[in-house]
């Protein structure tokens, strides 16, 4: 297993043809000898399960320049934009505006790491966009105040659901 590890992490910077290759000579020479392993044998059979559930895409990362091994990266960087939203807030748990206008938030909190960003960048550039985008999060906002107040009453909530409904359905 180790010896997987190893070819994995490729410090001869093989290509991944030959990667492959020697990865694959490796798990036949695994089970060839997986009878000598006495207790760790299914161990053997579960490592050959769980490469073969990988397929190609193992070695997908060695083909493609730039392309992280792990997704390790993308863990670190949601992790911190959860950090820095509680540091900000107070609070143990995520927010839930995090969920609600999370598409802007997280996507700010990276680039805003990355790149220094100038007050000028920030100006309203695009009118239709911005509105477009407003009235979306309005959307997404307006449905979680109608799941909370279901939660809070859901009889109130729905008869006013029901006179809305009537209310429209009539002729004005």
């Amino acid at each position: 297993m180790y010896q997987a590890a190893h070819l994995l992490a490729n410090p001869e910077q093989h290509d991944a043809g030959s990667l492959q290759q020697d990865y694959q000579h490796l798990l036949e020479s695994m089970t060839e000898h997986q009878e000598r392993l006495g207790a760790l044998t299914p161990a053997v059979a579960h490592f050959r399960k769980v490469t073969e559930s990988y397929g190609d895409g193992l070695f997908q990362c060695y083909q493609v320049t730039g392309l992280p091994r792990t997704n390790n990266a993308l863990e670190q960087f949601f992790g911190t934009a959860r950090h820095v939203e509680r540091r900000a807030t107070g609070r143990k748990r995520a927010s839930p505006t995090l969920v609600v206008r999370g598409s802007v938030r997280v996507v700010a909190a990276g680039v805003s790491r990355c790149f220094p960003v100038s007050a000028a960048e920030l100006r309203l550039t695009d009118v239709a966009a911005w509105r477009a985008l407003r009235q979306t999060l309005d959307y997404r906002h307006e449905c979680r105040r109608g799941q909370l107040r279901f939660r809070r009453d859901p009889q109130v909530y729905l008869v006013d659901l029901e006179q809305r409904l009537i209310r429209s359905s009539l002729p004005s």
